[in-house]
């Protein structure tokens, strides 16, 4: 469904199929059709293939190296079968070496597997963002029986995965599918802000109440405008901390990678003042900022917000002093005119080295810039 939907959504479908037929793999084609589920219409891709030895990881890397991809291509392919290997190790209680892929299908998972890093490559995807997804309920039958949903290597590989369950029941995630969203996803939740260019549907074999579609949306996000960044805005309140804990955690949040921290006395219930802890962190960075307030702090729960802000493009120079190189941060601003800014702990340092007055060694180094644009 993954593959189906991007090829629905623009990806070259015979150059993807091209590239396919490169790994060393015979006996298996790609049937793609046009269906209807519930009203909606959607891509279908099918594997068809004779019947395939198991194989373990070992022999599906040296499979895959064979094709002679792209590095980034043939790493990303690499890596998610080693996830997949281990979680099916793991389910199995065995050693990843000794792992078998039938469980997903060997030639089903490579062409899925590949078939979809293929198309990513060939639409230019940067970043992906996942809705939550809903796992179904009830039982799966495969071949070690009848397993309840999500089957267990399914369950392992949805860990950090946004996930519910409603009435729809079955197996809605499969193990590739769960390997695949969780592997690609830069995050689970809403959609980011974005022009829309173009939507593919990809379509399941069963028929459900509901359209059974995996829908993909690619679009130019304007997180990708020089002036504007997608962050994460992570608060909460506290009233019940040590205050010399506090700038502990700024420190924490700081050296994590946090773009800012800052602190802003409130009153809470009861008129109690109180704290609120506010951190500024990428999305990539989200987790581990979470994971240090939730442990240095007393606090119970976090608020989060998908927020952007405006920045000026800017690069990090030196400048030539009489007391030697400072390091400073030169901005463009929107008419083309720049201005420099001198790193605070670069002239802290200068200044205690040269026994001299902050403020004398941060006016040397705006003459130094200054001078040096002349």
């Amino acid at each position: 469904m993954i593959l189906a939907a991007l090829i629905d959504a623009g990806a070259d479908k015979k150059k993807i199929l091209r590239e396919l037929k490169k790994i060393p793999v015979y006996g298996w084609d790609i049937r793609l059709k046009q269906v209807i589920k519930q009203g909606v219409g959607g891509l279908h891709l099918e594997v068809e293939f004779k019947e395939q030895p198991e194989r373990n990881l070992a022999e599906i890397v040296r499979l895959i190296k064979k094709a002679k991809y792209k590095a980034v291509v043939e790493k990303r392919i690499i890596e998610a079968f080693t996830i997949l290997a281990r979680a099916e190790a793991r389910v199995h209680r065995t050693t990843v070496e000794k792992i078998h892929f039938h469980e997903v299908g060997a030639i089903d998972s490579i062409i899925d597997i590949a078939g979809t890093m293929l198309a990513l490559d060939d639409m230019g995807i940067a970043k992906i963002y996942c809705s939550p997804l809903n796992i179904g309920q009830g039982t799966v039958k495969c071949r070690h029986g009848i397993l309840p949903v999500p089957a267990p290597a399914t369950a392992l590989l949805l860990k950090d995965a946004r996930i519910y369950q409603n009435e729809l029941s079955g197996e809605l995630v499969t193990p590739t599918g769960a390997l695949l969203l969780t592997y690609l996803a830069d995050s689970f939740g809403p959609m980011p802000p974005m022009s829309l260019t173009s939507v593919g549907h990809g379509a399941g074999s069963i028929d459900l109440p509901v359209p059974n579609i995996l829908r993909a949306m690619v679009g130019e996000s304007y997180a990708n405008r020089k002036d504007l960044e997608q962050m994460v805005l992570l608060e909460t309140n506290i009233d019940d901390l040590n205050p010399q804990i506090y700038g502990q955690v700024m420190d924490l949040l700081f050296r994590a990678g946090a773009c800012d921290v800052y602190f802003t006395p409130i009153q809470m219930k009861k008129n109690r003042p109180a704290v609120l802890l506010s951190a500024l962190v990428v999305p990539s960075l989200e987790k581990k900022a979470v994971d240090i307030i939730m442990q240095e702090t007393t606090t119970l729960g976090i608020r989060r917000r998908l927020i952007e802000r405006y920045v000026l493009p800017r690069k990090a120079i030196k400048v030539r002093t009489n007391y030697g190189i400072i390091e400073g941060k030169v901005a463009e601003l929107p008419n083309g005119e720049k201005k420099f800014q001198p790193e605070y702990e670069a002239c802290l340092s200068t200044a205690q080295k040269h026994k001299k007055p902050l403020r004398e060694i941060l006016n040397a180094a705006m003459a130094a810039y200054q001078k040096s644009e002349k």
